[in-house]
């Protein structure tokens, strides 16, 4: 990744719950001057919000400039985009409404940026499920809401580290109600994303997915329940004929017990659960969360509001950290692979000499 000043993204930064730990991954990332060395930041919030944390972290030395637009952006500092003007009280550790709505606001503000062309990537700090539904936001999570604002066909809830990258059929969904989502069709849609995303946004031309079953021991052959013989392998197979090498289905206890990931580029997790337990387990150094299938970058840390540590100043804010340089290597390998396909001709002639 460079380095240079000049062209430098920038990458907008929603302040997620404002009772959450976002703030202080957030003060806690961008208090080392060397991050501005690799992108512009402009978090999302409001100023009272980011000198209340500042003042209980005790980070008198987290210096940022106020902007309302992009006019007085400044390339050398970090930004915060004043979201709201009102008074608002901060309770770290509490759910509440207001949690969630300055929440949703920030949220919303940053994504109007990006489509106006004046952010280049956005990194999610987290929101709770629970208090930020709304009339405008009736949605279980930032992927859904992302893949409704960008108009996307579908997007994939995938889980990225330096070791391991695991995608999710369903997100949050009830456990009761996941077998209903396992079907050829939704499997195919997740394992074109999947393929898709490896190439464009990670560089690997030719990925081997993993694809998991949904039942112990896969099925035991239809002994302990028939998705994997009507569903998954036939959407293996079908995918497999349209150029996706991908395998399985795979018991998920054996798969992961037996580091068998490490041969594979990404692995395909039914649910929720069976891909986001081992993958926090395993994966070395920290995860993140990526949505792919949009049009735009948007990473996120692979945890959650934490508010049992929130105010603490104890928040750790390595998984945020690693998410915004996975969003800057995203954006950078996105224009690679958009300047080596300008001219596939050229790349065909190449290819075959």
């Amino acid at each position: 990744m460079s380095t240079t000043q000049i062209n430098k993204p920038v990458i907008g930064i929603t302040i997620g719950d404002i009772n959450s730990i976002g703030a202080e991954i957030i003060i806690k990332t961008f208090i080392d001057p060397r991050m501005m060395e690799f992108c512009t930041p402009v978090i999302f919030a409001s100023n009272k919000t980011i000198n209340f944390y500042r003042k209980l972290m005790n980070e008198n030395n987290f210096n940022y400039q106020s902007i309302k637009d992009f006019t007085r952006l400044n390339h050398k500092q970090v930004n915060v985009y004043n979201c709201w003007e009102e008074e608002v009280q901060i309770t770290p550790g509490v759910l509440n409404e207001a949690g969630g709505k300055y929440a949703a606001r920030a949220l919303e503000v940053a994504i109007q940026c990006i489509k106006d062309g004046y952010i280049q990537g956005l990194v999610t700090a987290p929101i709770h499920k629970n208090n930020v539904q709304s009339a405008t936001f009736n949605y279980t999570g930032h992927t859904p809401y992302l893949k409704a604002s960008f108009n996307a066909k579908d997007v994939l809830m995938f889980m990225t580290a330096d070791n391991m990258r695991v995608g999710l059929l369903t997100e949050h969904v009830p456990v009761a109600e996941v077998a209903k989502y396992v079907t050829k069709e939704n499997i195919l849609g997740k394992l074109q994303l999947m393929k898709e995303s490896l190439v464009k946004d990670f560089g690997i031309d030719q990925p081997r997915i993993a694809v998991l079953g949904l039942n112990p021991h896969a099925g035991d052959d239809g002994l302990i329940g028939r998705e994997e013989i009507d569903h998954i392998a036939p959407a293996i197979k079908h995918a497999k004929g349209n150029g996706i090498l991908c395998f399985g289905p795979y018991s998920a206890d054996a798969f992961f017990a037996r580091e068998m990931f490490k041969q594979f580029d990404g692995v395909l997790a039914m649910y929720h659960d069976q891909g986001l337990i081992p993958f926090k387990s395993l994966a070395s150094g920290q995860g993140i969360n990526y949505t792919a299938g949009l049009a735009v970058v948007r990473t996120s840390p692979d945890h959650g509001t934490a508010f049992d540590i929130a105010g603490k100043n104890v928040a750790d804010p390595d998984s945020f950290r690693q998410a915004i340089f996975t969003c800057l290597e995203i954006l950078e390998q996105r224009e690679r692979y958009a300047e080596n396909n300008k001219n596939p001709l050229k790349k065909t002639e190449l290819a075959s000499e």
